[in-house]
C-alpha cells in the first residue's frame, strides 16, 4: 500500500536509533519465513493501494461531528416512539390531534437536520469503501499468530475496545449498506416515520466517535508491517546476508567482506573496511574505473540498510548509528546561479552541522572539492576533514589529486591512504577492484585516452 512505501521510505531515508533498528532485526527475521503471509499481503494491498486514500480517510475519521450526539440522538428516538404511540391512540380511541401534533414535530425536526444528515452520509462513502479495501489486509493479519515484541504492539494496537479491526469495520460497511437503501421503495414510504436517514447517520457518528481515532492507527500499522515485510522479503531472498551487529557509543564502522548488494553476486568483489575511534578516516586513491566511487555507494548503501533494520551485504558488519552524508553527485544549476564548487560546499556546510550528532556523521565524499584549483583544494579538504574527525566523524574520500593523500600524514593515527589500481593483461587494462593499503602509485587517464582514439 501507499502507507507501507511511505514508512519503508521513511526508514530509508533517516537512521534509526540502534534499540528501534534491532527491534526491526528481530520482526524481519520472525517474517522472513511466513511466506503465505508476506505474499497474501502483497496480493490484498495491491487493492489497498488503489483505492484507499490514507489521508482523507484518517481526515474524515478525526474530523469534528457534525451532528449532536446528546440532543440529536435523544430526539431521534423519542420522536418516531411519540409518533408510534400517538398513532396507536388514534387507532384505538379515533382521537387524531396527538398523532397530527407528533407527525408535525417529527417532520419539522427531520427537515432541519436534513442537510447535516445527508452531509454525514455523503462524506461517509468514500471512507467506507476505503475501509472495506482495508479490513482484507486487517483481518490477514489478524489471523497471523506474531511472536516479535514489535509485531505484537502493531497487532495489539489495532483493536478498538477488544475488538478486531475487520470487526469494527464490518459495522461500518454494514452502515454504508443502510445508507444505500434508502433508495429502496419500502424504506423510501415508511423511512420517514422512524427517522430512517436520521438513525444511520447518528450511528456513523457514533461509529466515528468510538473507532476513528483508530483509522490512522490501522493505516500506520499496516504501512509498518509491510514494511518490515520488504526486509523481511530481502532477507528471504538472499540468505547469505547477515543482521548487522548494532552498537551503541561512539562511530564505529567495521566491514568484512562488504559487497554493493545492487551488483551479481558472481561480479562482486568484497573488501575489508574498518573505521573507528583509532582510524576515522580513509583517503583512497586509484585510476579511473578502479572502483573508488563504488565503494563509497558500497559503504553509504550498506549503512543505510543496517540503519533501516535490514540485512547488509558484507560476511560481517558492526557499526553505530550514524547519519551518512554524501557528495558522490553534486552538479551545478543553471536556474539558481550555482557552480558545482558552489553547490558542493553548500552541502558540505550542511555535513558540518550535523556534527557531533548525535547520530554521529559517516561522511562520504567523491573527490572532494575538485572544483577549485590544487592548492586551495589541498587547504580547505585539510581543514574539513580535521575540522570533521576533531567532532566525531567517521568517513571516506576519494581523490585523484595524489596531494590529498598527504593529508593523512599530517592527520597521523586519526587517516590512512587506500587505494585500488589497475593492470594489463595482454594489452587490456583490467581492474580487479581490491582495496590495498598505501597510495596509489600510477595513473591511468592516458592510456584511457589512447584506447578511445585520442591522439595525446
Amino acid at each position: 500500500t501507499r502507507a507501507g512505501e511511505e514508512v519503508l521510505a521513511r526508514w530509508l531515508l533517516g537512521p534509526a536509533p540502534p534499540d528501534e533498528a534491532r527491534e526491526r532485526q528481530q520482526s524481519a527475521g520472525e517474517l522472513r519465513e511466513r511466506l503465505d503471509l508476506r505474499e497474501d499481503l502483497a496480493v490484498l494491498g495491491e487493492d489497498a493501494r488503489a483505492g484507499v486514500h490514507a489521508e482523507a480517510l484518517a481526515g474524515w475519521a478525526m474530523a469534528p461531528p457534525i451532528l449532536d450526539p446528546g440532543a440529536a440522538r435523544i430526539a431521534a428516538s423519542a420522536l418516531p416512539v411519540l409518533l408510534a404511540a400517538s398513532l396507536a391512540v388514534w387507532v384505538w380511541t379515533g382521537v387524531g390531534l396527538p398523532a397530527l401534533v407528533a407527525g408535525i414535530c417529527q417532520a419539522v425536526y427531520g427537515r432541519r437536520l436534513r442537510s447535516r444528515v445527508l452531509r454525514v452520509l455523503r462524506e461517509m462513502e468514500h471512507p467506507a469503501h476505503d475501509l472495506a479495501l482495508l479490513a482484507a489486509v486487517l483481518q490477514r493479519i489478524e489471523r497471523e499468530p506474531l511472536s516479535s515484541a514489535r509485531l505484537r504492539r502493531l497487532r495489539a494496537a489495532l483493536d478498538v475496545a477488544g475488538q478486531p479491526p475487520s470487526r469494527s469495520i464490518r459495522a461500518l460497511d454494514r452502515l454504508a449498506g443502510f445508507a444505500d437503501s434508502r433508495d429502496h421503495l419500502l424504506v423510501r414510504a415508511l423511512g420517514p416515520l422512524v427517522l430512517y436517514g436520521t438513525q444511520v447517520a447518528l450511528a456513523v457518528e457514533a461509529w466515528r466517535r468510538r473507532s476513528g481515532a483508530a483509522a490512522g492507527r490501522w493505516i500506520e500499522a499496516v504501512g509498518e508491517i509491510e514494511a518490515l515485510g520488504s526486509l523481511a522479503g530481502y532477507a528471504y531472498e538472499h540468505p547469505a546476508d547477515p543482521f548487522p551487529e548494532l552498537l551503541d557509543g561512539g562511530a564505529v564502522f567495521q566491514a568484512e567482506g562488504l559487497g554493493h548488494p545492487l551488483l551479481p553476486e558472481a561480479a562482486c568483489v568484497r573488501n575489508d573496511v574498518r573505521l573507528g575511534t583509532d582510524l576515522r578516516l580513509l583517503i583512497v586513491s586509484g585510476s579511473n574505473m578502479s572502483g573508488k566511487s563504488t565503494l563509497l555507494r558500497t559503504v553509504g548503501v550498506n549503512a543505510v540498510l543496517a540503519m533501516a533494520g535490514a540485512p547488509v551485504r558484507a560476511r560481517r558488519l558492526r557499526m553505530t548509528g550514524a547519519a551518512v552524508g554524501a557528495t558522490i553527485r553534486v552538479t551545478d544549476s543553471l536556474q539558481d546561479g550555482k557552480s558545482r564548487f558552489y553547490a558542493e560546499i553548500t552541502r558540505l556546510r550542511q555535513f558540518v552541522d550535523l556534527t557531533p550528532g548525535p547520530p554521529p556523521l559517516l561522511f562520504l565524499f567523491d573527490e572532494l572539492l575538485q572544483g577549485t584549483n590544487s592548492h586551495d583544494r589541498r587547504l580547505g579538504a585539510e581543514a574539513i576533514l580535521r575540522g570533521l574527525v576533531r567532532r566525531g566523524a567517521i568517513g571516506l574520500i576519494t581523490t585523484h589529486d595524489l596531494a590529498l593523500t598527504e593529508i593523512a600524514a599530517v592527520l597521523a593515527a586519526p587517516a590512512a591512504n587506500v587505494h585500488f589500481e589497475d593492470h594489463f593483461e595482454e594489452g587490456r587494462m583490467t581492474f580487479d577492484y581490491r582495496l590495498r593499503p598505501g597510495v596509489v602509485e600510477k595513473s591511468n587517464a592516458l592510456e584511457l585516452m589512447r584506447s578511445v582514439g585520442l591522439e595525446v
